[in-house]
């Protein structure tokens, strides 16, 4: 009796480590910024924040585990492409959602960034909505906010795609993506002639002083793809704001002018080709400006064919 007894305790032992082993085995683990996110199961109810996080959960084919989207429309970023895309799902807020609208969506997944949807010290953090059963992903891009991190690259990029696969258990097609977003910039830059790189500026917004991207923004990386270099790649920021005098003294060879808002590329363009202040610029006298869309010059699967309209602007081809 006492031999049986310890052979049901020994095998009942047994199964219960077989299946703590299952469970354990099941989750998910994923570096965020700084952070570790466990995941018992993919999220079924997740929210993108921003135009080109959003068109990542819809190139992995996510749209049936998301309840909407925020921060497209308020700042006029959904060209048509995105709207057919996100057509199925409502945009639960104009521009950054509150912590109450997230959680009144009943979300268990937040795909954001720092300055793409969240800020420092917000509402919305990673931090807040964990009380809510809300994880929080943040763009890999961004984690330059709260961390040391390396400049832009366009691996932070497919880093994120891997991530979010991972996720969502969607690991095989988001390495698919990636391994073919790899081998068509491999073979557009292949034929790149090794000579001085053009001295780029990126031109976002603002008229008294502008916004552009620094070292730990996207574009710096895809500049670089392209055989250029950012004039700003000193400014140790992702975006942020400058001073004119600072792109006179580096007189930038092209313009890049990210399209979005309420003032279009073309009025950008004018404002700089107009300004007597900018006319010895040599991007300014060779009337060399190529425009980018936010979509394609954030982090997101657009940052390939944003190299591709670069390399043509550089080189003409």
């Amino acid at each position: 009796m006492k031999i049986t007894s310890f052979l049901k305790t020994g095998v009942l032992t047994i199964l219960l480590i077989s299946q703590s082993a299952l469970v354990t085995s099941a989750q998910t683990k994923v570096k965020s910024c700084d952070r570790e996110v466990i995941f018992e199961s993919p999220p079924k109810r997740a929210i993108s924040n921003d135009v080109n996080l959003t068109e990542m959960m819809l190139v992995l084919g996510l749209t049936n585990r998301m309840v909407g989207y925020t921060g497209i429309s308020g700042w006029n970023k959904l060209d048509a492409k995105m709207r057919e895309g996100v057509d199925a799902l409502p945009e639960l807020s104009k521009k950054y959602p509150s912590k109450e609208v997230l959680v009144g969506a009943d979300a268990d997944f937040f795909f954001a960034g720092w300055n793409y949807g969240m800020k420092v010290g917000g509402e919305v953090t990673p931090e807040t909505l964990e009380p809510f059963g809300i994880k929080v992903y943040e763009l890999t891009e961004s984690c330059s906010h709260i961390m040391e991190k390396d400049k832009a690259s366009i691996d932070d990029m497919y880093n994120d795609l891997l991530n979010l696969g991972r996720i969502f258990g969607v690991e095989e097609k988001a390495k698919l993506l990636v391994d073919g977003y790899r081998l068509e910039l491999s073979k557009e830059t292949e034929t790149l002639k090794s000579t001085n790189p053009l001295r780029v500026f990126v031109y976002d917004s603002g008229e008294d002083a502008p916004f552009t991207a620094g070292l730990y923004a996207m574009p710096t990386a895809l500049i670089e793809a392209a055989g250029g270099t950012n004039i700003m790649d000193d400014f140790k920021k992702s975006w942020g704001t400058v001073n004119w005098e600072e792109v006179i003294d580096r007189n930038p060879e092209v313009i890049v002018i990210v399209n979005y808002g309420n003032v279009t590329a073309e009025q950008k363009r004018e404002l700089m080709m107009s300004n007597p202040a900018f006319a010895n610029l040599d991007a300014v006298k060779n009337d060399r400006f190529v425009t980018l869309e936010y979509v394609e010059a954030t982090p997101g699967p657009r940052n390939i064919n944003a190299v591709k309209t670069l390399l043509k602007a550089f080189w003409g081809s």
